[in-house]
This record gives structure tokens, sequence and C-alpha cells, in this order.
């Protein structure tokens, strides 16, 4: 996990989003235990609160549950709600790149043009 001092994101929602990004690829699998609290707080060397407050986020969207002594694991994810969590990162991701291309000077052609010589790239 890479964390940024400078790019303006709160450290705790770096790490919050890194976790929330794997959980939802499957690269935590449902009763996967994530590091410790002290352990990331070690390894990213940043402080245990800092990392709590990630946790405790997680927590809160449901993602992931805490057990007493054992630390944070992994809900079953609905596949519904997965669903949703990846729509709304694409609208996230197409604003952004909308508001890019404005600020370039692109129009709509331009910009569906670009996307769709990305979407064949792909195939």
């Amino acid at each position: 996990m890479i964390i940024s001092q400078t790019n303006g994101v709160p450290i705790y929602k770096q790490i919050a989003d890194a976790f929330r990004t794997d959980i939802l690829a499957g690269k935590y699998k449902q009763g996967d235990y994530l590091p410790s609290i002290r352990e990331l707080a070690k390894d990213l060397r940043i402080s245990v609160i800092t990392t709590m407050k990630a946790y405790e986020q997680l927590e809160a969207e449901g993602l992931v549950t805490a057990s007493q002594g054992k630390g944070f694991y992994v809900n079953a994810q609905d596949s519904e709600m997965l669903r949703e969590q990846h729509l709304r990162k694409v609208e996230d991701s197409l604003t952004a790149a909308i508001e890019a291309a404005r600020i370039a000077g692109m129009n709509n052609s331009e910009l569906l043009e670009t996307l769709k010589t990305l979407l064949s790239m792909e195939e």
C-alpha cells in the first residue's frame, strides 16, 4: 500500500480507499482478516489512531467487522451492493474525465471518440 503525505487526501481516507478497492475487487474474501492496526501503522510509519480511523470508516460502511482480540475481518459482500459500489466508482471517474476534458477544451464528440478509442484498445 502506498500512502502519499502530499496529495491532500487524509491518510486515513487513503488507507480506507485502498482496502475498499481491494475488498470490492475480491482481493480480500469474506472472513479474511485485515492486517492488525499496530502492524499496519508500523509498516506505513503512521499513528495507530490514523489506522484505527480508517478501519472504523470501513466498518461504518459495512465492509468489515471488528472482532474483540482478533482484529477486523471482511464481511460477506452483497453482489448488488458490489455492483452499486463499482457503478459509483465508474460515475466518479467519468465525471472527473469530463471535467478534465472541459479544461482541455474538448467537445462531446472528441470526448466520445477518445472513449471509443480507449474501449477498442481493451478488446
